[in-house]
């Protein structure tokens, strides 16, 4: 006897109405995404795509987590960030068609849709959500980098981890904030060493600030919190 499909098992391509870019299409866009598109399954630890690959195609993460690394000249891994599923990855990459601004790699397995460049410039040009969807998104992009710049120039660490806590727990209602899995990911996020930001936590937890578990900070003092995200480092302070 052959087997049947429920009427209430949903179709695969409604997997990307779940992407904030996507979430705005019909249902007769979406299915003729999904037909366009190609699957593909990574491991954790696999490289998606290198930084400079040609980003020919958008890839379009449906489950899993990805980080986005660059190396400095000097050896030193810088982290930009990491992005779990539902969502576009590195789309200011495929509008541009210089490359991929970063290295993707899983942090987990994942399930991608790789959908061809041509495809997405059309969303882009027909779809007044999507362009406005990419026009926030490159606004937001430009503030954070500027920022980032900013912070990694003229905030000590201590500073650096106080603003990245206080970012992080603002959307938590539990002032509780995940960290990284590891710390040396947390040290990448901030531009500095896993002994420095290590050192810059602790400092925050015997002040009273912060208490650390294994996987978790939560905030103890938020608002002694954002004076030390501000205030320059003991060292600097008795200069």
């Amino acid at each position: 006897m052959a087997s049947s499909v429920s009427a209430d098992t949903p179709a695969p391509w409604r997997a990307l109405a779940a992407v904030p870019l996507l979430a705005t299409l019909p249902e007769d866009r979406l299915r003729a995404l999904w037909r366009d598109s190609l699957p593909r399954r990574h491991h954790a630890g696999e490289v998606l795509r290198g930084i400079g690959d040609p980003a020919e195609h958008l890839l379009v993460l449906l489950r899993g987590r990805v980080c986005a690394t660059a190396g400095t000249a000097a050896g030193r891994v810088v982290r930009f960030g990491a992005w779990a599923g539902p969502c576009a990855l590195d789309k200011v990459a495929v509008i541009d068609g210089r490359g991929h601004t970063a290295t993707l790699t899983a942090i987990t397995a994942c399930s991608v849709r790789s959908l061809p460049r041509a495809r997405f410039e059309e969303l882009v040009d027909d779809v007044p959500s999507v362009r406005r969807h990419v026009l926030r998104l490159l606004a937001d992009q430009a503030r954070r980098q500027q920022e980032r710049f900013a912070d990694a120039a003229m905030l000590p660490v201590e500073a650096r981890l106080a603003t990245w806590l206080l970012a992080r727990a603002a959307a938590s209602p539990h002032a509780r904030v995940e960290l990284p899995h590891t710390q040396q990911e947390l040290a990448d996020l901030l531009g500095t060493t896993r002994v420095t930001v290590n050192r810059a936590l602790s400092a925050l937890r015997r002040d009273g600030l912060v208490e650390v578990t294994r996987r978790a900070v939560a905030i103890l003092a938020p608002e002694l919190l954002a004076l030390r995200a501000h205030a320059p480092s003991r060292r600097e302070a008795q200069r």
